[in-house]
């Protein structure tokens, strides 16, 4: 994104995202993706829980837990974040956790039976002092034995590789929605400057969170086009949070229709289908889910939630609540650090 200044205001020129399937390699088509979704609901299920089956143990389930260390202030426009300045949601701007405090809830965490804990801040873009801060509670959290993510906004080559440095395992960067569909819900950023970060983080040696929100009033086209890029992505993300929108009073997209549920199951089963050995992670919006859809999710190859009371700045299913649902349905938590 490039801005150029007028007699009267900056303008910003934002380059035009490319197709989903673009890329001369690409190993998905957005027509079959959206075959796909088409597919008979059982049928999908059937060819979902095949590659399920293939690369993991259908009964495990990863436990993240998701601690927002700086909340609030947010420059960004993100039409669904209650934590932009640009809105009106009764969330404050917070400064950065200090190390202690994080400690004390990655501890807590892992006493809880989270194997993956998440720290995220409300940045644009973090400067080097902030990785710097970052980085002493990558440490902390390492130092307990779990995995490591971190979700901070955009990321420089330098300070990917900084990250790395301190031990982070994963950076999440999710692409949100559709390329064509970006501009409907962000301004301030361009599809290509999410690109451009996941570049970084790979290049640094970092495994890749990196998902999308669906609900926000986007098409079944534009769905299929989202699942098209995080597939494509070489290599796609370890990990893939499907979200489903959690409208916010304040926010512009609070008064979205609700999405189909069984078309977010469709979702979930594509997105195991098109990037088989990534964890798909059942992120936000679960407290809204019953837990016969939740169920369902499981079944579609969902096998990672984020695990605790709260999601950032909004609510989650209460620990016991989540070990009650998945004690009733025979899953259990996955313990070794491994894939």
């Amino acid at each position: 994104m490039t801005e150029v200044t007028t007699a009267e205001q900056p303008v910003r020129l934002h380059r035009a995202p490319k197709p989903a399937d673009a890329a001369p390699n690409a190993r998905w088509k957005v027509s079959d993706v959206e075959a796909l979704l088409a597919l008979p609901l059982t049928e999908l299920m059937h060819r979902a829980q095949l590659v399920h089956r293939e690369h993991f143990d259908p009964t495990e389930v990863e436990l993240a837990t998701l601690l927002s260390i700086k909340t609030g202030g947010c420059p960004e426009d993100c039409g669904y974040c209650p934590q932009s300045v640009h809105y009106d949601t009764g969330v404050e701007a917070g400064k950065l956790m200090d190390a202690g405090a994080v400690r004390e809830a990655a501890e807590a965490a892992k006493a809880a039976g989270a194997t993956r804990f998440c720290m995220g801040a409300a940045w644009r873009e973090p400067k080097d002092r902030d990785i710097e801060k970052v980085a002493e509670l990558v440490r902390e959290v390492k130092s307990l034995g779990l995995e490591a993510c971190c979700t901070l906004g955009m990321l420089s080559e330098g300070q990917a590789q900084a990250l790395k440095g301190a031990g982070l395992d994963y950076y999440n960067h999710n692409l949100d929605t559709a390329p064509e569909a970006y501009g409907r819900i962000i301004t301030t950023r361009d599809y290509q400057d999410r690109l451009d970060t996941l570049d970084h983080v790979r290049a640094a040696g970092m495994s890749v969170c990196c998902g999308g929100i669906v609900g926000m009033g986007e098409s079944r086209a534009e769905r299929a086009a989202l699942i098209t890029q995080l597939a494509n992505l070489e290599p796609y993300p370890e990990s893939v949070p499907i979200n489903e929108l959690v409208r916010v009073e304040g926010t512009p997209l609070a008064d979205t229709d609700k999405i189909d549920p069984f078309e977010f199951v469709r979702t979930i089963a594509v997105a195991r289908i098109t990037m088989p050995k990534a964890r798909v992670r059942l992120s936000a919006g679960r407290q809204q889910m019953d837990e016969a859809l939740q169920a369902l999710c499981f079944v579609a190859g969902a096998n990672s939630i984020f695990y605790g009371e709260k999601l950032l700045t909004t609510g989650n299913p209460e620990v016991e609540r989540d070990r009650a649902l998945l004690s009733r349905l025979g899953l259990r938590a996955r313990h070794a650090l491994q894939g």
